[in-house]
């Protein structure tokens, strides 16, 4: 019951016969809504701000005092423009944003839509001001954003992850974060969920965390539980699953 199946062997399910259906599209929506949540939440320091007013820290009329960085006019490049990539796209044109690019295997027809532009990885990276990940976690994107690719980031580059954990390096985002290589990043996912509460990304006031709810919508959910059930009444009755890997 995901979209992602980077917790399925799946050689061993074919070489075993067993049939595999997932549950993708339904879940696109609620997704690309908390991609452009956290999105909005780092570029405005909103978990900052949070503990500026526990701690007694709000300071008043000074205008220079926990400013962020504007959607509006700002360059958005997504990594992976499938079912969740353009429906991030299409809920961010509104937002006013300057431009739309994406990196991927090869350019998507679809892209065309939402004026998007295909570019190298290194051109993203370069060019993004926000810099959002939804692609699948293989062995080709596991820790692909690592020391390397944060070093070529813009300083004021907010990373924004809702699709796996492990296509992060953690580590290295942590020290990104803390040395102010980038703006701040807001992370859906991580390496191990749940996180431990001693781990170093709990410290850093620009640093946004949810504990992966991409899809925790109750209109969601129930879409999702539907397509696994039909899967495996088709699956049971000899019929093709209507979602199948």
């Amino acid at each position: 019951m995901s979209a992602g199946y980077d917790h399925i062997d799946v050689e061993e399910l074919k070489a075993r016969g067993i049939k595999f259906g997932n549950t993708p599209y339904v879940l696109s929506a609620a997704v690309a809504e908390v991609a452009v949540l956290l999105c909005l939440a780092t570029a405005r320091r909103l978990h900052e701000g949070r503990l500026k007013i526990e701690t007694n820290n709000w300071e008043s009329y000074r205008p220079q005092w926990l400013m962020g960085q504007d959607i509006q006019g700002s360059t958005v490049g997504i990594v992976g423009f499938g079912g969740i990539g353009q429906a991030i796209a299409k809920r961010l044109i509104p937002f006013e944003v300057k431009q739309i690019i994406y990196s991927g295997h090869s350019p998507k027809p679809q892209a065309k839509e939402f004026g998007a532009v295909f570019v190298s990885f290194d051109e993203l990276l370069r060019h993004s001001d926000f810099v959002i990940i939804v692609c699948p976690l293989n062995e080709e994107t596991k820790g692909m954003f690592n020391e390397e690719a944060f070093n070529k980031m813009k300083p004021n580059a907010i990373l924004v992850n809702v699709a796996r954990g492990g296509i992060v390096d953690q580590p290295a985002l942590y020290e990104a974060l803390k040395q102010g290589k980038i703006f701040g990043a807001g992370l859906d996912v991580m390496i191990p969920e749940p996180l431990p509460t001693d781990s170093p990304l709990l410290s850093l006031p620009n640093c946004v965390l949810l504990p992966h709810v991409g899809s925790a919508t109750v209109k969601t959910r129930t879409a999702m539980a539907v397509l696994a059930a039909e899967n495996i009444i088709a699956a049971l009755e000899g019929k093709p699953m209507p979602a199948p890997v």
